[in-house]
């Protein structure tokens, strides 16, 4: 068994990380939501930088972030402490 630190990125960095990713996939924040299983709000309070996205929240985006590749690499480099 594996166990990984969990990605913990704190404001302002997950809401520019997040709202890249979904640019780069090309998705509204409502489909970003439905991805995640979370309302379209709390993706626009992630994006603009209100709120921090829950440990589970961050899970998600990590996994999404790993199916982009190269380019999910590239920003959490850019974004993680």
């Amino acid at each position: 068994m594996i166990i990984t630190k969990p990605l913990i990125i704190k404001q302002p960095q997950a809401g520019k990380l997040i709202r890249e990713m979904r640019s780069h996939l090309g998705l509204t924040q409502e489909q970003l939501a439905l991805h995640l299983g979370v309302t379209s709000s709390s993706a626009n309070r992630w994006e603009n930088t209100m709120v921090t996205p829950s440990p589970l929240a961050m899970q998600k985006i990590e996994a999404m972030l790993t199916q982009m590749g190269d380019r999910g690499k590239e920003l959490l480099a850019q974004y993680s402490p």
